[in-house]
């Protein structure tokens, strides 16, 4: 699949809304079918925030990428995984939707490591 596309958000009492993760883009902060919080708005974004987006040049494309830096009125993004360049790279500057906050359950049948 091309770039992350979340599910269509789940909204929530203002300003939080549930977004499902899709795509290997993030990994491994991030894995497909994990589940996270966003503050809607794009205000209070800082470099290094995790954020949903949607590209200048895509705005049908709904990201989860992370910020990096501030660019022409919005945000150049990358994702964490190095193997895959769906972000800024290919598409350019993005409209940043909202900040994610939490994680709040990860894609159904995964087992984590129980720690000893």
């Amino acid at each position: 699949m091309g770039a992350d596309r979340p599910a269509a958000p789940y909204r929530l009492p203002w300003p939080l809304t549930a977004v499902l993760v899709s795509g290997p883009s993030m990994s491994p902060t991030l894995r497909p079918g994990d589940a996270v919080l966003v503050r809607r708005g794009g205000r209070a974004v800082r470099p290094g925030d995790v954020v949903v987006a949607v590209f200048r040049s895509r705005p049908e494309l709904l990201v989860v990428k992370r910020a990096v830096r501030p660019q022409d009125g919005g945000w150049w993004l990358r994702g964490d995984n190095e193997f895959v360049a769906d972000d800024s790279r290919a598409y350019g500057v993005a409209e940043v939707r909202g900040r994610v906050v939490a994680r709040y359950w990860p894609r159904p049948g995964r087992v984590r490591p129980r720690r000893v």
